[in-house]
């Protein structure tokens, strides 16, 4: 258990360059105390202590801003950073070494029975506000962009970004656009500017029929 504690600390003074001492990650980290909490609670869990596991976790939701289900599987040195609002679900599983960003959701995309939310391989990076739903695979060392809405599956070593998410770099070689938190693409303004092109190139025959009559 000290050996977990100890690689967590180091993971955060090899994640967060703002990490100054050790007095101050285990006092106001509030994605290291999250993770702690969960331990407790996924213990009790396994216990079939239902109403206490969930009681430690939304103790810890509180506390921190971070939702982290009793059920989840989480592996060795997650490192959620800015944590507020992070939602993950039941079924989550997550491997080693993810890095989770502020807003983040692993969610389900309804009611249904069973393997409902994402996997999440190791090495994993999950960036500010994305929504990964369903019980899909983020493989390992894949990156998620801020914002993004991913709905399938996503290979190994690849970058997905948008909303709906789409690969956009696989195994370092450049599929679509290059990885840009500031200027994600955008799929609804690519419709209207095709349909505003459309609608101008209408007006311009429409003015020519005229012209011709």
């Amino acid at each position: 258990m000290f050996r977990k504690i100890r690689e967590d600390i180091r993971c955060i003074f090899e994640q967060d360059p703002a990490a100054r001492s050790t007095v101050e990650v285990v006092l106001t980290y509030a994605g290291l105390h999250a993770v702690w909490a969960h331990r407790i609670a996924h213990t009790l869990f396994n216990m079939n202590l239902l109403f206490l596991a969930r009681l430690v976790s939304q103790v810890s939701r509180f506390f921190t801003g971070i939702e982290i289900h009793p059920g989840a599987k989480i592996g060795r040195r997650l490192f959620i950073d800015h944590g507020m609002g992070v939602v993950i679900g039941e079924t989550c599983e997550i491997g080693d070494d993810v890095t989770i960003y502020q807003g983040v959701t692993l969610g389900g995309t309804g009611k249904e029975k069973g393997k409902r939310h994402p996997t999440i391989g190791d090495n994993v990076l999950i960036a500010t506000g994305a929504k990964v739903l369903g019980s899909i695979t983020i493989h390992e060392g894949s990156k998620v962009g801020a914002g993004s809405v991913v709905l399938k599956e996503v290979p190994a070593h690849s970058t997905v970004v948008g909303i709906p998410g789409k690969v956009v770099i696989s195994n370092g070689v450049k599929v679509k656009d290059r990885l840009d938190h500031q200027n994600l693409p955008d799929p609804l303004l690519d419709t209207c500017n095709s349909l505003e092109k459309k609608i101008k190139q209408l007006e311009e025959r429409i003015q020519q029929l005229e012209n011709n009559q």
